[in-house]
């Protein structure tokens, strides 16, 4: 392969020790799909077995996660940048400055809020930040259920008609489109995600899967929709691959231990057929 026809894709996200959600997950996103993963760690987040499972999330400083980016974009141009779980206001404003000054494209923005299996939203004055800085740099933008009430300044949202209004809301703000992760908790026997590109919505839809080993899920989700928009692939038809690759990343998904599984991000491509053939 060429040099100049490998897409260079980063992730500036926390780091889940578990390797199925954060930056681990977008890294094998990436790689599944064909494309050279870069890291800028803005949080190390662990569990505790002998505390209930308890998430702890260990910041790391502004000046950390600036050095970090300065060596990623010391190299080639970058093709697209995925957000994920962002450490305090001056991270975020220090990547609103960095996807300006170098003009980065095809910015997917994952408004990371809570931790899964926890209900606290982690610093609440990061969600407004991102709401204000993040994303109306956003190529898309992609809340799940709790996120884009957040981001709307909504209640609850359970249905595809929620789902709507808080779109409408979200690309008011600023992004180019918005893709609410509804999954399995929307109401019904479908599992959806809507695209709203500010004059239509699009719906793709799964059977709904009944299963817990869906750690990630939503990390891999919009790891994918940055790397089929590094491979040149248009919003709607990133987003319809990667609905189908986490969907089978879900069905093969195992358990990691009696907290958590994880999705299994080989199973798009049958990594493990191709080893064991």
């Amino acid at each position: 392969m060429a040099d100049k026809a490998i897409k260079r894709v980063l992730t500036v996200a926390g780091s889940d020790s578990s390797g199925g959600a954060g930056l681990q997950a977008d890294l094998k996103t990436f790689q599944e799909y064909g494309t050279f993963g870069l890291t800028a760690i803005t949080s190390i987040v662990t569990m505790d077995p002998d505390q209930g499972w308890n998430h702890a999330v260990y910041p790391v400083n502004t000046y950390q996660v600036e050095q970090q980016l300065k060596t990623v974009l010391s190299g080639s141009s970058l093709d697209a940048m995925k957000t994920g779980m962002l450490g305090s206001i001056e991270i975020i404003e220090l990547l609103s400055e960095t996807i300006d000054k170098h003009a980065i494209p095809n910015i997917v923005i994952d408004p990371v809020m809570v931790c899964k299996g926890e209900n606290e939203v982690l610093q609440p004055e990061n969600g407004a930040a991102i709401r204000k800085l993040l994303v109306p740099r956003a190529t898309v933008v992609t809340p799940n259920l709790f996120e884009a009430g957040q981001l709307a300044g909504m209640r609850s949202i359970s249905t595809l008609k929620d789902m709507k209004e808080a779109a409408r809301i979200i690309y008011e703000l600023g992004a180019k489109h918005v893709v609410i992760k509804g999954g399995k908790s929307v109401e019904g026997d479908q599992a959806m995600d809507l695209l709203f590109d500010g004059s239509e919505f699009t719906l793709f839809k799964e059977t709904k899967l009944e299963t817990s080993y869906n750690h990630g899920a939503g990390c891999t989700f919009a790891a994918a929709i940055t790397a089929g928009l590094a491979k040149g692939l248009t919003v709607i038809d990133a987003v319809a691959r990667a609905k189908a690759f986490v969907t089978e990343g879900i069905k093969n998904g195992f358990a990691f231990n009696s907290f958590v599984g994880p999705v299994w991000h080989g199973a798009y491509n049958k990594a493990e057929q191709r080893l064991n053939s």
